[in-house]
């Protein structure tokens, strides 16, 4: 299988794609996302790995505003989106939803539009296309993800396989420049599992930069670039594959990993 490249390799002479300097976000009393500094690449793929609790996908969640942090910024290659003294929230928060593309655990289709219409949707109303140019680009999409077949088919008429791969070219569609999977696969039965984490490993090597929130450890193994660890709203652990999985410093991700399987994923 094709890994992705070194870190130091990915985008040479080139901004990150992705920066966030000391994020915070609380709930009331509880510090949820404690000061997280994280940098991505253009072309990294980070899976962001950790206990329930540890503060993945309220972090992933902070990165798309759908949680606004409370302290903290990030940019998007040169551009400061949040924590500037010049943003505008509402302005900001639309520029970095267009380029942030967002998958969910449970996939947030409109059940009463076909396949087509949920991936057109947000290209036209929100990008601006012509409705033409954007079926063409969701077709497109569709033939990415395997569903070029099922274009006019509804939601409760596929697999919830399916349904993830049509949420994955919905969020392509829009062209983002980092696209972020919030537990992609821990709505699926298992034996659907497979073909949604083919299709984002095709993307990995298709050089998209990417942050996955995901208890699949092997496939976290064999298509990141980097893995990160989280423990009660900070960053653990991080290094390359390699390193992670065999010379960790942290007691707590050691404990982690003794509970989940590291099978490879096929």
């Amino acid at each position: 299988m094709k890994r992705s490249a070194p870190l130091q390799d990915l985008s040479p002479g080139l901004p990150p794609a992705l920066r966030v300097i000391g994020l915070h976000k609380r709930f009331g009393l509880v510090d949820v996302v404690r000061g997280i500094d994280l940098t991505a690449e253009t072309g990294a793929v980070i899976s962001i790995l950790g206990s329930s609790g540890s503060g993945k996908s309220t972090f992933l969640r902070c990165l798309n505003c759908l949680e606004i942090p409370d302290a903290g910024e990030i940019w998007l290659a040169d551009d400061q989106v949040i924590g500037g003294p010049e943003t505008t929230p509402s302005r900001q928060i639309s520029f970095l939803r267009r380029r942030l593309g967002m998958v969910f655990q449970s996939f947030n289709l409109w059940e009463q539009k076909t396949v087509l219409q949920n991936v057109i949707e947000a290209p036209i109303h929100v990008r601006g296309l012509a409705r033409r140019e954007a079926i063409e680009q969701a077709e497109h999409w569709l033939a990415r993800v395997g569903l070029s077949d099922k274009r006019s088919a509804y939601p409760a008429q596929l697999s919830g396989g399916q349904k993830q791969r049509v949420a994955i070219a919905r969020a392509l569609a829009m062209e983002p420049n980092v696209l972020l999977f919030d537990e992609p696969t821990s709505a699926l039965d298992p034996e659907l599992v497979g073909e949604v984490l083919r299709v984002i490993r095709g993307l990995a090597e298709d050089g998209r930069t990417m942050l996955i929130v995901t208890h699949e450890i092997g496939f976290a193994r064999q298509v990141s670039s980097e893995v990160v660890f989280l423990h009660k709203g900070r960053i653990e652990e991080r290094a390359t594959p390699a390193c992670f999985f065999a010379h960790t410093n942290s007691a707590r991700l050691r404990q982690f990993l003794s509970s989940h399987p590291t099978e490879p994923f096929a």
